[in-house]
């Protein structure tokens, strides 16, 4: 299955946000490293264009950033490649515990490693919603609740396709 598939099947087809669970792990990572990859480009982009003043705080760290000088666009981009890795994994993780309680309370039968790669093509929604909200300034506690529910709703929706639990 091609990544452009996996993208609009993760907006509106549940059963097969469920049957995802089904793909080889390889794919399902791959497919996060894309919404990592278009996370750190944008949070690059507004860095260079000046929209995240980082080096602010203190005199000491403006003059560090000058002497430097263009180094700090690597060493940026590198940043936050690995803050955008290590957000959206620990996120899937969260959110994948969340998914076995879940999938429990609806008596499906549930495996951490299934739930996780359900979990990793759900937060397709969420995480474009965490980046529109952040264009706008929207308040951050405010845009992480609402990309969570996003998340637990397309998950719970995705659940309900797992088979039953044997009794």
């Amino acid at each position: 299955m091609k990544f452009n598939q996996l993208f609009l099947a993760a907006f509106h087809e549940p059963k097969k946000l469920a049957a995802f669970r089904l793909l080889p792990i390889g794919r399902v990572i791959r497919y996060a490293f894309l919404f990592i990859l278009l996370m750190t480009l944008i949070s690059f982009t507004r860095f260079s264009l000046g929209d995240a003043d980082l080096f602010e705080a203190t005199p000491e760290l403006t003059e560090y950033s000058q002497t430097i000088g263009v180094l700090i666009y690597p060493m940026a981009f590198v940043s936050q490649f690995v803050i955008a890795t290590f957000y959206v994994f620990v996120r899937i993780s969260i959110f994948a515990a969340i998914g076995i309680w879940i999938g429990k309370a609806m008596g499906r039968r549930v495996e951490y490693r299934f739930i996780w790669r359900t979990t990793a093509i759900a937060i397709t929604a969420p995480l474009l919603v965490t980046i529109f909200l952040d264009f706008f300034q929207f308040h951050e506690t405010f845009s992480i609740l609402f990309s969570s529910l996003i998340h637990i709703g397309y998950l719970s929706i995705a659940l309900k396709y797992y088979p039953k639990a044997v009794k």
